[in-house]
Parts: structure tokens; sequence; C-alpha cells
């Protein structure tokens, strides 16, 4: 509890506004998703409006497209999947299914397709760097595709 003053306006506009923070041992480190500014459409709609897996969705989109930005040109995004001996899922999709599942679809180390359907009280996802295909004339970014889908204006869909 503090002692501020606040307006009825600003206690409104504090309680829907996300709050993130973050500290790293290096200054020179580039922001990182807590850092940085959120898109407008994120902005715009408040994680009231939000079922938690959409705004598990979102968030989780923030952090891909911004560990993307420190991959190497010969390294794509892949999660690795914690709790199990499953091993990393090359992140090919990412979606959710309101109120409370998200899903990463993909291929494992050995190319076979894979889904990990979780609840977002069980969400707990390790980003990792692999090499790309060594086949494959670039790495795919998938971040900058979801985050291109965020700020679509288009309404939610099932499909």
């Amino acid at each position: 509890m503090t002692d501020d003053i606040v307006t009825t306006a600003e206690a409104l506009e504090n309680s829907v506004m996300p709050r993130a923070h973050a500290v790293h041992t290096d200054d020179s480190r580039p922001p990182t998703a807590e850092m940085c500014p959120l898109p407008a459409k994120l902005a715009r709609d408040t994680p009231e409006s939000k079922s938690a897996a959409q705004w598990a969705y979102e968030r989780l989109v923030l952090y891909i497209q911004n560990f993307e930005q420190s991959l190497q040109a010969d390294e794509e995004v892949a999660l690795g999947l914690t709790g199990s001996n499953a091993g990393v899922l090359k992140i090919e999709g990412i979606g959710y299914f309101a109120p409370d599942i998200l899903t990463f679809y993909g291929t494992n180390q050995s190319g076979a397709r894979t889904q990990l359907i979780q609840h977002v009280s069980q969400l707990d996802v390790a980003l990792v760097a692999m090499p790309k295909p060594v086949d494959a004339p670039a790495p795919r970014r998938i971040g900058f595709r979801l985050a291109r889908d965020l700020d679509d204006d288009g309404s939610e869909t099932n499909s």
C-alpha cells in the first residue's frame, strides 16, 4: 500500500495497464520484451477484456519476436519442452483456444511433426536458438509473422 494520491481516472487507467519489468546484469544488453512498448492493438485492449489464453499468447509473441532479434543469420527459434524428455520443438505456429489453452505447432529434432497443447496455468516455455536446416535458403522468423497477426484489426476466428 502506498500513500500516493491518484485521481479516479488515473486509478482506472493504472488498473488496466499491463505491468512489466526486467533487470539484467549487462546494461549494454539490447532491450528485452518487458522493456519495449506494446504494439498499439495490445495497448488498446485491456487485459481484463481478454481470456487468459489470449493474453498469454500475445505476450509470448512479444517474447519470441524479441528473442529472434538476437539470433544469428543461420539460427531459428525453437521451444525447449520442459518437464519431459521430449526435447525441442522448432516453432512453426502458435495458437490459443480461449479461455485457457495455448498450442505450439512445429517439428522436433528428427523432423517429426509435433504439437504441444498447454494450459496457461502450466505455461513454462524455454526459447532456444537452433541452427536452421542446411537446405533452407534463409531462417524463418515466426515472431514477425506473429506480430503482424497481433496488429491485424480482424476479429478472432476459429480457424
